[in-house]
C-alpha cells in the first residue's frame, strides 16, 4: 500500500470512531467521580454552598462561545462570604498554595479537567492553605462571574482554610 492510501484509511478510520455516539463527558457538567477512586466523594454538609447549586448553571451562546446564563440561586452568593468545600487543584508548586482551583471532584489524570467550569471555583487565599487531595474548605467573598476571560464561572478572594 502506498503511504498516502495507509493515510487516507487511518484517517476514515478515526472519523467513524469520532462519528460515533459517546457518552463522556465533555467539559461541561459537574464532573464525574469515578467508581475506582481513592477518594471518597464529598460528603453533604450544611455550612458550605452545595455544588449542585453552583452546577446547575446554564449557558448562552454569544458570537462564537459560551457564556453562563447564572439563576437566582447562583447570583444570591455574588460579593457575599461563602463556604465552599473540595478538592484542590494546584496552580503553582509547593506544599503551601495561596492560588489554586478547588473542583467538585478529584482529579484522576494531571492531563484532565474534571469536569466544566461550572464545577470549579478559582481560590485566592490570604494565607497560603496547605495542600491536600482529601477535601478541604475554604471560605472567603465569593464573585460570580458573567465574562471571564480565562472561562472560569466562579472565583473566591481573601479566602482561608476552615477546618
Amino acid at each position: 500500500m502506498k503511504l498516502a492510501t495507509i493515510a487516507l484509511l487511518g484517517a476514515l478510520t478515526t472519523a467513524a470512531v469520532l462519528a460515533q455516539p459517546v457518552d463522556l463527558p465533555a467539559g461541561t457538567g459537574p464532573g464525574v467521580h469515578g467508581a475506582n477512586s481513592p477518594f471518597a466523594p464529598l460528603s453533604d454538609r450544611a455550612d458550605v454552598v452545595p455544588w449542585s447549586v453552583l452546577t446547575a448553571v446554564k449557558t448562552r451562546p454569544e458570537k462564537n462561545r459560551l457564556l453562563p446564563h447564572f439563576g437566582v440561586q447562583q447570583l444570591a452568593l455574588h460579593q457575599k462570604t461563602q463556604r465552599v468545600q473540595g478538592f484542590m487543584m494546584p496552580l503553582d508548586p509547593g506544599e503551601k498554595q495561596k492560588h489554586f482551583l478547588l473542583s467538585s471532584v478529584p482529579l484522576t489524570c494531571a492531563f484532565c479537567l474534571p469536569g466544566g467550569p461550572e464545577s470549579m471555583v478559582e481560590v485566592k487565599t490570604k494565607t497560603p492553605v496547605k495542600y491536600s487531595m482529601e477535601p478541604v474548605v475554604v471560605e472567603g467573598t465569593f464573585a460570580v462571574l458573567s465574562d471571564d476571560p480565562f472561562g472560569l464561572y466562579y472565583r473566591m478572594v481573601d479566602a482561608v482554610g476552615v477546618k
